[in-house]
């Protein structure tokens, strides 16, 4: 394996810590595999794909994490679900954090995270999902306009605002593969408001605006919708 080969490898085995898919022994295989492409060629296999359960496979996520109304790089920017394509640069989204990402406690120590979230979620994963069409930074992250309300659309938001740091929520029972993601800025701790899907835009056949709600737990063994369960991926998407 050349140098290059093998710092790629170890991008991608970090990134994929990041949001806590080293515990998917299918998404392992596919990293050892080599490098790939992700949304565009020069993303390489630097860039990583988050699409809804609801509507995808870790072989084919059919819908996956983009910026919406055009790809602009604004504060405000709609961000949502698109179909995939190794051509939209506005599906160009690096996993990082300050620190290269890590566990709560990581942002918690660079300030983007309170105290209290710390003491809830200090020894869980999180990410924050920086926007690089192209793979060329922009400074916005996939966040929330304030904190964190019912039904609130995601946005692209600075990456020093701490609604742009999300958890990997691993109290609760999910399909192996398969997690939801917390928003760090909440103040619920017992019904955290997570990245959620909405069925009208589900049947609308239109680009996807993801949300945020409360975890709409099922039983008491904390099962979750479908809508609510997200997976991560690199490779090229088709």
């Amino acid at each position: 394996m050349t140098s290059a080969s093998t710092q790629v490898l170890s991008f991608k085995r970090k990134a994929l810590a990041a949001v806590a898919a080293l515990t998917m022994a299918g998404v392992v295989s596919a990293v050892a595999a080599g490098p790939a492409s992700a949304a565009t060629e020069v993303c390489g296999p630097f860039c990583i794909s988050v699409f809804s359960s609801e509507l995808g496979t870790m072989d084919q996520p059919n819908f996956v994490e983009a910026v919406l109304g055009g790809g602009g790089a604004n504060v405000g920017q709609p961000v949502g679900l698109k179909r995939a394509s190794n051509t939209d640069p506005s599906e160009d989204i690096l996993p990082g954090g300050a620190t290269g990402g890590g566990q709560v406690s990581d942002f918690y120590a660079d300030g983007l995270v309170s105290a209290e979230a710390n003491s809830h979620y200090g020894n869980l994963d999180a990410v924050q999902q920086k926007y690089a069409p192209f793979r060329i930074p922009t400074g916005l992250c996939v966040g929330l306009a304030s904190v964190p309300s019912q039904t609130e659309g995601l946005t692209l938001q600075p990456c020093d605002d701490p609604t742009t740091v999300w958890v990997v929520y691993a109290p609760a029972a999910t399909p192996a593969g398969y997690f939801p993601i917390v928003n760090a800025s909440t103040t619920d701790f017992s019904r955290p408001f997570a990245m959620h899907l909405p069925r009208n835009e589900v049947a609308s056949g239109k680009p996807l605006q993801m949300q945020v709600r409360h975890l709409q737990f099922r039983t008491g063994e904390k099962t979750l919708p479908a809508r609510q369960l997200w997976g991560a991926v690199f490779g090229e998407l088709e």
